[in-house]
């Protein structure tokens, strides 16, 4: 391949030739410098990308050196970017809250409360009330899963609904 000046890198013969002759070169070079982790095929492909947009600007003979640099800072601009998003996962979110605290300590009280009234409810109504209220499962569902009848599943419900609700005040749930 001469190494004329006057090659003009636009013209795809010649944009072509490069490439074949420094494709794998700078793969490589990416690759055992900086590793598989940052994909050094993608990088040594947006390198030509660049030269082709660039291709008035840089002389034939400029070509090779244009690759390698602009590829080797493509990777090092993609290490900063993976430093940046580690430390910001790193970062705890700052956790804000409008509610004053006594409404969280109320709610802290309420829930210990609600928790203590249902582990004392009898095993079929927490199951039964549980399966319904939190998990969304249908009567039959659970009727089937229990193996009693819908009515039975209802009632259980039903009746835990009532004791939830006669030992915690304002106590409501859809």
């Amino acid at each position: 391949m001469p190494k004329n000046l006057t090659e003009n890198i636009c013209e795809e013969v010649v944009f072509e030739r490069i490439y074949n002759k420094y494709s794998d070169d700078v793969h490589n070079f990416l690759y055992y410098k900086y590793g598989a982790q940052f994909n050094p095929r993608d990088k040594a492909q947006e390198a030509f990308i660049k030269l082709w947009d660039n291709c008035k600007q840089i002389t034939f003979t400029k070509a090779k050196s244009f690759l390698f640099t602009v590829a080797n800072n493509m990777m090092l601009n993609e290490i900063k970017h993976q430093k940046v998003v580690l430390n910001h996962q790193k970062t705890k979110a700052k956790h804000y809250t409008n509610e004053t605290p006594e409404f969280i300590l109320e709610q802290d009280q309420y829930l210990e409360k609600y928790n203590k009234v249902l582990s004392g409810l009898k095993e079929e109504q927490r199951v039964a009330f549980l399966l319904n209220k939190v998990e969304g499962k249908k009567h039959s569902e659970i009727a089937d899963m229990l193996g009693v009848t819908q009515k039975v599943v209802e009632y259980r419900v039903y009746s835990a609904f009532n004791i939830l609700k006669k030992e915690l005040e304002n106590f409501k749930i859809k």
